[in-house]
This record gives C-alpha cells, sequence and structure tokens, in this order.
C-alpha cells in the first residue's frame, strides 16, 4: 500500500514570493507541485476579470470539487511530497474546504506595501480583497479552531535574507530534511507553471535562487498607503507568529 504523501498547502495572497517558493519545493526530487489549483473555478465562480481569465478557464479545471479530491489525493508521480501553491483569495464560500485537513497547512506572508507595489504593477487599481490579507488570516483562524494548532508561518523577508537557515526551519517544522536543492532552480518557465505564468511570473523565469533581502519599503501614493494600512493589522498578526 503507498503511504500517504506529506501534503502541503501554502496559503499566501499574490505577489509574496509564493512562485519562488514552489519552484525551490519543486528542485526537490522527493516532491512534486501544484500551481494555485483553484484560480481557474475562482475566475469562473466570481465573474472577476483577471488577465488572462478566458485563457485560464479554458486550460485549468475549474470544477472545484474534482480539484478538492485531486488536492487531498495522491502526489503526481507518486512523490511523498505533494507541495500545493494557494492563494487565499480563491477560497470564496462556494468551494468546499474540506480538503484542508488532509494538508499541512503552511501560511506565507509578506509586508503589505510591498505586496501591493508589486501586484498594482500587474493589475492596476487593487483593493483589499484582491490582495489576501483578509482571507489569509480567517483561514488562518479556520485551520487553528479545527486543528487546536497553530499553524504554521513563514515571512518572505526572512527566506530571501537567510534563505538556507529559514527552510530549514520550515523544513524541520513540517517533518523533512532540508535538501540543499532547494536553494536554486533553472531559469526560464517550468512544465508546472499555470498558464498564467506568462503574465506574472516574468521576473521569477529570469531568477535561478532567491534574490537577495529587500532593502526599505516602498514610497506608496496615498491611495495605496491607505491600502497599506488596511491590511497591515493581519499581516502584524501572523508576522508575531513567523518561524
Amino acid at each position: 500500500m503507498t503511504p500517504e504523501p506529506l501534503r502541503i498547502a501554502m496559503w499566501s495572497g499574490p505577489r509574496n514570493l509564493s512562485t519562488a517558493l514552489m519552484y525551490s519545493f519543486a528542485a526537490r526530487p522527493d516532491c512534486a507541485v501544484w500551481d494555485e489549483p483553484f484560480y481557474a473555478a475562482y475566475l469562473r465562480l466570481t465573474g472577476i476579470d483577471h488577465p488572462m481569465r478566458d485563457q485560464i478557464i479554458a486550460t485549468h479545471d475549474s470544477d472545484p470539487a474534482r480539484i478538492a479530491a485531486a488536492c487531498a489525493g495522491p502526489a503526481p508521480d507518486g512523490k511523498p511530497i505533494f507541495y500545493q501553491k494557494h492563494m487565499t483569495l480563491h477560497m470564496i464560500p462556494e468551494i468546499d474546504r474540506g480538503f484542508m485537513r488532509a494538508c499541512r497547512n503552511v501560511f506565507l506572508i509578506r509586508h503589505p506595501a510591498r505586496v501591493i507595489a508589486s501586484y498594482a504593477a500587474k493589475r492596476e487599481n487593487p483593493v483589499l480583497a484582491d490582495i489576501g490579507f483578509v482571507q489569509q488570516a480567517a483561514l488562518f483562524d479556520e485551520v487553528a479552531a479545527w486543528s487546536g494548532e497553530t499553524p504554521l508561518v513563514v515571512d518572505s523577508a526572512d527566506i530571501r535574507a537567510n534563505p538556507r537557515g529559514t527552510l530549514g526551519k520550515l523544513c524541520a517544522a513540517l517533518g523533512i530534511p532540508f535538501s540543499q536543492a532547494m536553494l536554486s532552480w533553472p531559469a526560464g518557465p517550468k512544465p508546472y507553471d499555470g498558464i498564467w505564468a506568462a503574465h506574472w511570473y516574468p521576473a521569477v523565469h529570469r531568477s535561478t535562487g532567491f534574490d537577495a533581502a529587500e532593502g526599505p519599503l516602498p514610497d506608496l501614493p496615498p491611495d495605496f498607503a491607505r491600502l497599506t494600512d488596511q491590511a497591515l493589522p493581519y499581516y502584524q498578526r501572523l508576522r508575531s507568529l513567523a518561524l
């Protein structure tokens, strides 16, 4: 009988270093990854306008029940680790969250000023619902309530400042050995990228590892500064629990 894989559900908003972290886990020989399983379902069910919306729905499965079953199922290629890159904003009420109980749920955070500056360069006029902080806090509380444990939190700033140390802590908390392979990956598109990679991933496609530590927070125009203020309490709360 094939043993159950370790299913890692990594929950973040957009522009959180989430793609680079997926590439890091994909570089492990024992790990299969899945890029934003519910993106097409989210777009179809909400009707929201995102870059490449029609292509995403046409290319990727948009049946949330089928996707959830796969998230709770075997890892592709029988790998012992199944890493799932999830966006918190995709977990709308129409999508059953029961599959999360079959996963180790981890929360990837980033300072909202950096998220907003990066997101606005790819999609105009973001609002609080677009960047996932409120949804992330709600999912965190939900997992804490049914698991009886404080879920794992990792800050992208810590990964960039000390990739080896922070990923080592994360792997130890997940009960898996750290792999040196996690610190680098080949440049260019990946076969497991979602079709949306053409719009969202050009910078990470140029990378071969984690960028150096980030500098000062960006200066933001007034509208984005107000949005940062709205998101900041959600970030700060989880930041206090980071590895």
